[in-house]
């Protein structure tokens, strides 16, 4: 079906016309709903205009049925009409939950706190669509209605209720005044406040050891007296404004009572349009009240609607060419980096090549963009500028999802995730039930070119062993050997390792020796991040990064070659230095 909007409409406001039709039907409920609501007003008038003069009994009695008819088909809408909300709530989290987790994860340069509080902020917009807030705009057209209804009693009364929704409006004009930028920013506060606390408990091992718990619960606790002063100022505000305004109604519709009574002394109105004037403006200006209560999660709403949008924009990503499966030729052309919170990018302009069946081992010192580098070659991070390539095709030319088979990527915080350890090997591909891949077969193959496989069967459950989260029931050398074999799995042909060898011991170093060599004898393009120097024995080529540069990019003998010259006319510097001094 054609909605009618335009191929650049974004994705969430999409899913949102999808549902039109539901919207549509749930405020045609409304009409009826508050066409329904007069059903009281009109019993009331006909009871004191007819009933009472004339004493008929068979005429109350058929007044009431009708009424009470009225009443039944008024809370059956109202069930309906919430039941349709509650629907169209369901359908946009079954049709944009999976694209919001999407972006997430496939957005590189997302902070924690904005990664943290994505989710939250789709639940929140997406059970706003059956609270309080849209119900009030659906009833608040209707505002108009009942005031025409007003004026038709008596002009008197359609002025009162004129001159009160007026009054009212202009009350819920300041709470917006007073409450949007506190509300915004005590938003902005608890979403790092809670991120804050996240990371926090995920770290709680290293927190107990480092002697930080009293510190980071201090620290913790400010965050959230800020978080709740801010949010206590915008309540503050909106209970002010909201109690005064419920006062305010209160005593418009006692006055419009009043108001109704002296019109029919003056024989202007009949004894029952007396309390249908209250009643009128009471339906007249509750939708003003409701949106007035509901103002804070209004304005919840409308932040988390605009960082979805935000988080969104690019979602429709671009259908990709099937390429050709890459044999592992890789180049990086003119990449670099840019490091928060610093002036200096932390890569600059980085170049060089790296061929199938090479190893190349990646040296530098500390913050020289080793691990960013390698995130970069991994397809982790996406450079600010330059460009990757493998078999000549961009990374960007690729699905990445279908890239990412082709590639192997050990980072140094290697995570493992919840499930088995054959789950984790495999990346989690079972999940997707592609027909024809043997996933066994292909976890197994990977554990053993790791070296892990006898390991893993010494397990309780062998692969189906099931870990906690960041791999709890391993120790740290058996989950960086899983993390192994995960990069291996599926056969990549460029394999990316950021110090796979930090929690090996000397066995665990020489499995690692055995597998980067086979990998390089079967073709793989390999990447070794390391400081200790063993591991780089078997490497055709060493890149060396000083200050995000590319230093040098050499063969092993080269460079050994290049650091003695080094060495040695530093050494002779010193001698004559010496010399030099001790002659004066």
């Amino acid at each position: 079906m054609n909605s009618g909007l335009s191929p650049g409409a974004g994705p969430l406001r999409r899913a949102l016309v999808e549902n039109r039709s539901l919207l549509i039907h749930a405020a045609v409920f409304s009409a009826f709903l508050n066409l329904l609501y007069l059903a009281p007003t009109l019993y009331m008038m006909q009871v004191y205009d007819r009933v009472i003069p004339t004493g008929s009994r068979l005429t109350l009695a058929m007044l009431t049925l009708v009424t009470l008819g009225a009443l039944v088909i008024l809370s059956l809408l109202d069930w309906l009409r919430s039941r349709l909300l509650i629907h169209v709530s369901t359908r946009l989290d079954a049709r944009m939950a999976g694209p919001v987790l999407q972006a997430v994860l496939r957005k590189p340069n997302l902070s924690r706190v904005e990664r943290s509080a994505a989710m939250r902020e789709f639940d929140t917009f997406r059970q706003s669509l059956a609270g309080p807030a849209l119900l009030a705009a659906f009833d608040a057209p209707w505002t108009p209605i009942y005031l025409l209804v007003g004026f038709m009693v008596h002009p008197l009364l359609g002025v009162a209720g004129l001159v009160s929704a007026i009054a009212l409006l202009g009350l819920a004009w300041l709470n917006e005044r007073a409450t949007h930028k506190p509300l915004e920013r005590a938003n902005r506060v608890a979403s790092a406040a809670y991120a804050e606390e996240e990371y926090t408990a995920r770290s709680s091992e290293t927190v107990r050891a480092l002697g930080m718990r009293t510190a980071l619960t201090v620290r913790q606790l400010g965050q959230r007296r800020e978080m709740i002063a801010l949010q206590n100022e915008a309540s503050f505000a909106a209970g002010k404004y909201l109690y005064l305004i419920k006062g305010i109604r209160v005593a418009l519709q006692s006055l419009a009572l009043g108001l109704g009574a002296w019109l029919a002394i003056e024989r202007q109105i009949s004894p029952g349009a007396v309390f249908a004037a209250s009643f009128l403006l009471a339906r007249m200006l509750a939708p003003i009240e409701q949106v007035v209560g509901a103002w804070k999660s209004i304005v919840l709403n409308q932040s988390a609607y605009r960082s979805l949008t935000t988080l969104l924009s690019d979602a429709d990503v671009r259908r990709h060419t099937r390429l050709p499966d890459p044999k592992g030729a890789v180049s990086i052309e003119g990449v670099a980096a840019p490091s928060a919170g610093h002036e200096r990018a932390i890569l600059q302009d980085v170049s060089f090549a790296l061929a199938p069946g090479e190893m190349v081992g990646l040296v530098g010192a500390s913050g020289a963009g080793k691990t960013t580098l390698a995130r970069i070659l991994a397809g982790a991070l996406t450079p600010e500028r330059g460009v990757v390539r493998i078999d000549g095709a961009a990374y960007s030319d690729w699905d990445p999802e279908r890239l990412a088979r082709h590639i192997g990527y050990m980072p140094q915080d290697f995570v493992l995730f919840a499930g088995t350890v054959k789950e984790n090997i495999s990346r989690f591909r079972a999940t997707l039930e592609e027909p024809g891949v043997d996933i066994d077969a292909m976890t197994i193959k990977a554990a053993q070119i790791a070296g892990v496989h006898d390991m893993i069967l010494r397990l309780p459950q062998g692969y189906d062993t099931r870990l906690g989260l960041g791999g709890v029931g391993l120790s740290a050398g058996q989950a960086q050997r899983i993390a192994l074999a995960r990069a291996l799995f599926g056969d990549p042909c460029l394999i990316v390792l950021d110090e796979p060898n930090a929690h090996l011991d000397a066995e665990g170093e020489i499995i690692l020796d055995a597998a980067v060599a086979r990998l390089c004898s079967e073709g793989c393009a390999v990447v070794v991040v390391a400081h200790r120097s063993n591991l780089l024995r078997t490497a055709q080529r060493i890149l060396m990064l000083k200050d995000g540069r590319l230093e040098s990019y050499a063969g092993l003998e080269d460079l050994a070659r290049a650091l003695r010259e080094a060495s040695s006319a530093r050494a002779a510097s010193a001698e004559a230095l010496i010399q030099a001094r001790m002659r004066a």
